[in-house]
């Protein structure tokens, strides 16, 4: 357990290789990376160990980063699973929330991220599937990573230059995807789309602006029915 009060000035949080049943609470994080990063290894390193990071509960952060604030990913070749992240606070950040992948890597499952603020944000909500390099070319170039089951709900912004971006693989479609209750407000820069979403279903219900079709089928709710 990550225990921090009174205001402490932390250095990044990164669960690196593998980690299960962490808790990373009351904490004042200020660093020039992710906040949180939560990976489960690079390449090899992570297929030689095999294991996921699971169990991990992140609640009550406060912090400021050029880049993301909740982060998973992108080196997850053993796999994340099981995350709950809330009562989030967020300023001056590059990336709101961060779910990465690429090529050659695991299953990111089962992540719920709850009751975030955040204001001075570049990015809302990120989830991609092209993030994140590799340290030689000994990697399985054929396997394709796997996102599913993802809840992000009671989300608020200000000054958010862009809501979000969703882009998932085409050969492996992010699934599950379920957006509630976010309202990211702010001046949009010309020229750029509130949300762009590509290989991804899901549902999103009570989501400013409206995200785009890919999550507004009526089709695709039930999928999502438990979670919003």
């Amino acid at each position: 357990m990550i225990n921090a009060t009174g205001g402490i000035r932390m250095a990044i949080v990164q669960i690196w290789y593998s980690s299960s049943n962490v808790c990373i609470e009351d904490s004042y994080i200020s660093t020039g990376d992710d906040l949180v990063a939560i990976k489960s290894g690079w390449d090899e390193n992570g297929i030689a160990y095999g294991r996921p990071s699971s169990g991990i509960t992140i609640r009550r952060i406060t912090g400021s980063s050029p880049f993301a604030g909740i982060a998973v990913g992108s080196e997850t070749y053993g796999g994340v699973q099981n995350v709950f992240a809330e009562h989030i606070n967020l300023f001056n950040m590059g990336v709101g929330i961060h779910l990465k992948t690429n090529i050659g890597r695991g299953v990111i499952s089962n992540i719920t991220v709850s009751n975030v603020y955040m204001e001075k944000v570049r990015l809302g909500i990120k989830i991609a599937g092209n993030v994140g390099d590799h340290p030689d070319n000994n990697f399985n170039k054929k396997a394709l990573p796997v996102v599913k089951d993802v809840v992000i709900r009671d989300v608020w912004g200000l000054d958010v230059q862009q809501p979000g971006s969703i882009e998932g693989l085409k050969n492996s479609p992010f699934t599950g995807i379920c957006l509630s209750k976010i309202n990211l407000h702010g001046e949009i820069k010309p020229g750029t789309s509130p949300r762009k979403c590509s290989d991804v279903s899901g549902a999103a219900i009570g989501v400013s602006p409206w995200p785009c079709s890919e999550l507004t089928n009526p089709g695709q709710t039930g999928s999502c029915s438990t979670f919003i």
